[in-house]
């Protein structure tokens, strides 16, 4: 019987496993010293100044949020097509969402649709603080147009790169520009679930070129404690009458969570990093033959378009399908294909529709977002595939879609 093919799988190979080993064996299973180890390769892979990792992709959010000054009376832009995450680490600061609609063939904000958005805060009078662009899928969005909107309006750009670890985008004068590299933005938050192209099975990571945001996430990260001497208020407590700070004093300075990351996570993604590479390619050849294969569909069945001088991060394979038209509804295909032992997912359901959001602000229009919405599927795409297997999903789709 043919193996099953979900829509996403981690690859742990036997370094992977003999890594994370190596750490159960020594002193320190966390904070130790793999935690900084995967700092400084996840900044040479990013080519940032400073790398913040956490224990989710949420924390990561979460402390980027915090650190860009995010509370209450303030708030922030986010795509209405992302996880839900995205803006929950908005309303985790108390400061309040405004969803901006997204292109209906993409799913990410663009200039227009972030344009719209501040001009509906502008009604609600709401100060926006920051916009939190999302590279669904891995494609990066367009960075440097979001940063050229929101520079206009004094807001930070931090990036939900969840999606896109890897990958990279050409500005206007052509340069590439790294994922993480924070050439266009305040912050660039990651994640590392299983799913995405390097786990450390749970983990994220915040990558910015800012001092200051990095000292504030790293605080706040543990319990807003710090250990620093210049930090530190209470002279008395804090020092001896030698002017040295005492060994065992901190002070919590504001706030905090316990979002660290343990050594034995770090130990596998270190392991992973050295992969990343092998990892790119080989998604990237399987997304051409995906492609390849669905090209004779359209306009039935559409694969995610992507931008010129992009280079994807390959978290998802996303295709397009007018369900309407072929007479189908997605719940049928979809359980036609797990039947017929092919995975799939929907990435993602608006957020703005989700209760807790329609409650705070009412559901709203976003045309482009319901369009993509009732459109999307993600088929599978993971590292242990080969182009027999996308062979595979794509004429089992046809078939269901009665397309063959």
């Amino acid at each position: 019987m043919a193996r099953f093919l979900p829509y996403g799988r981690q690859s742990v190979s036997e370094k992977d496993v003999e890594a994370v080993a190596k750490v159960l064996r020594s002193d320190w299973l966390t904070q130790g010293p793999s935690v900084e180890e995967f700092e400084k390769g996840i900044c040479q892979v990013a080519g940032a100044a400073h790398a913040v990792v956490c224990n989710s992709g949420t924390a990561a959010l979460h402390l980027a949020a915090v650190a860009a000054g995010l509370t209450e009376g303030l708030a922030a832009i986010v795509p209405a097509i992302t996880f839900v995450a995205t803006a929950n680490a908005v309303r985790m600061t108390g400061a309040e969402v405004v969803f901006a609609d997204v292109d209906p063939q993409t799913g990410r904000m663009n200039a227009a649709t972030l344009e719209a958005a501040f001009a509906r805060s502008d009604r609600g009078n709401r100060k926006i603080r920051a916009v939190f662009p999302v590279h669904l899928g891995g494609e990066p969005s367009s960075v440097a147009d979001v940063h050229e909107v929101s520079a206009g309006r004094e807001a930070l750009v931090v990036e939900d790169a969840c999606h896109a670890f890897g990958g990279s985008y050409r500005d206007g004068g052509g340069s590439a520009n790294p994922v993480g590299a924070c050439r266009h933005s305040a912050m660039a938050c990651f994640s590392f679930h299983p799913v995405k192209p390097v786990t450390t099975a749970e983990g994220g990571a915040v990558t910015t070129n800012d001092a200051a945001f990095d000292a504030r996430m790293r605080r706040v990260r543990s319990h807003g404690i710090t250990r620093e001497p210049e930090l530190l208020q209470n002279r008395t407590e804090g020092f001896g009458a030698d002017g040295e700070a005492n060994p065992w004093y901190y002070e919590m300075l504001e706030l905090g969570w316990n979002y660290r990351i343990s050594d034995i996570q770090c130990a596998l993604g270190l392991s992973q990093l050295v992969r990343l590479t092998d990892f790119r390619t080989h998604r990237d050849g399987l997304a051409r033959r995906y492609r390849q294969l669905l090209a004779p569909f359209a306009p039935s069945v559409v694969a995610m378009p992507t931008a010129a001088g992009t280079e994807s991060g390959h978290h998802l394979f996303v295709v397009l399908i007018d369900f309407a038209a072929l007479g189908l509804t997605r719940a049928h295909v979809m359980q036609e294909l797990q039947r017929r032992g092919v995975g799939s997912q929907v990435h993602y359901i608006p957020v703005p529709w989700q209760p807790y959001y329609t409650d705070r602000y009412g559901k709203g229009d976003y045309p482009g977002a319901a369009s993509y919405y009732s459109k999307c599927l993600s088929l599978p795409l993971f590292a242990t595939m080969d182009e027999a297997d996308v062979g595979t999903v794509v004429e089992t789709l046809a078939s269901v879609l009665k397309l063959a």
